[in-house]
């Protein structure tokens, strides 16, 4: 990482943390296409929140402004050509594990849409929150998590803000610690181990299964970011495209805080047309395994369509 001249930086609000500016080689050569090619990127300071936005901070907002989130409103028919009207109820996305190996193509066998499964009723309704108030909240859509972004006087990040704070300083590892996975023997984040969907492997205090654990369970990165890697995916502002810009011609003119602020146009880069266009996830979650989703990368990233909620998609803020 190289740092970069620092302007004055509003204060930020307890919990956050001084992310500093500088460049650094953005995506990966050596994962997936998607994460290609690495080029140099240029930000600058910013501050982050520690850890994802959790379940008493949601509540808080929603206690507050009485915000509906799009996995608790009516969906619109419109929106939704072919479907059984009958099926257009409140709900959302909720995982369950299968009894033995399945098609890994196939991501119905474990994904289920559950009417009344909201950021309150994660797991689906008469699912209780009770003492899952430190977990990050979930079920929350892109436009949930602008709106909560917007009340507390932030924004999201974009994804390479996001990627510059989640490598921790480590521009060439792997992971947001290193490039050894469990280093001594370690969990360094909450991520799946066994062979998904079916087998969770081991199951203990710490992880007694596949599940959010409540924020700041694992080590800190270099710049004292938890659940940077793993626990749950986070939105990010940029619009998705299949690759990465190609690199600039020389270091001198390498992009400066780049986002992307449109879906991008048909062509290279562009994904299939969609009802809803899709942002930019970064970091994994506790359901991406080695055999799977080794997604719990800095460089690692996926494509959102906006319109989803579930149980392991969740966000944190930055005030620049």
């Amino acid at each position: 990482m190289t740092t970069t001249a620092q302007r004055p930086l509003p204060a930020p609000a307890r919990g956050m943390v001084r992310i500093p500016g500088g460049s650094f080689p953005m995506g990966s050569n050596g994962f997936y296409p998607e994460e290609r090619p690495v080029h140099p990127v240029v930000v600058d300071g910013f501050w982050m929140d520690e850890h994802p936005v959790t379940v008493a901070a949601f509540r808080r907002f929603v206690k507050a402004t009485g915000y509906v989130t799009v996995a608790e409103r009516s969906l619109d028919p419109a929106d939704y050509p072919g479907a059984d009207a009958a099926a257009l109820v409140p709900g959302a996305l909720v995982f369950r594990m299968t009894a033995g190996p399945v098609d890994l193509d196939d991501w119905h066998r474990w994904w289920s849409y559950l009417p009344g499964a909201s950021w309150h009723h994660p797991q689906g309704a008469g699912r209780s929150l009770n003492g899952r108030e430190r977990h990050p909240v979930t079920q929350v859509a892109h436009e949930d998590a602008l709106a909560y972004a917007a009340w507390a006087g932030k924004d999201l990040p974009t994804e390479a803000e996001w990627e510059f704070a989640a490598r921790g300083g480590l521009d060439a590892a792997v992971f947001p610690w290193g490039d050894d996975f469990t280093p001594k023997g370690r969990r360094m984040a909450n991520t799946w181990h066994g062979r998904f969907p079916w087998e969770y492997l081991p199951a203990g205090r710490t992880n007694p299964g596949p599940g959010t654990t409540p924020v700041g369970s694992y080590p800190p990165n270099g710049f004292g970011l938890y659940d940077m890697a793993g626990n749950v995916w986070e939105w990010t502002a940029d619009h998705y495209t299949t690759r990465h810009r190609d690199p600039a011609p020389s270091a001198c003119c390498a992009p400066r805080n780049p986002r992307v602020d449109a879906p991008p146009p048909d062509g290279p880069g562009a994904p299939p047309p969609e009802r809803f266009p899709r942002r930019v996830i970064k970091g994994g979650s506790h359901l991406c395994a080695p055999n799977y989703c080794l997604r719990y990368r800095p460089a690692a990233r996926q494509g959102q369509s906006e319109d989803t909620a579930t149980c392991h998609l969740g966000f944190r803020c930055v005030v620049r």
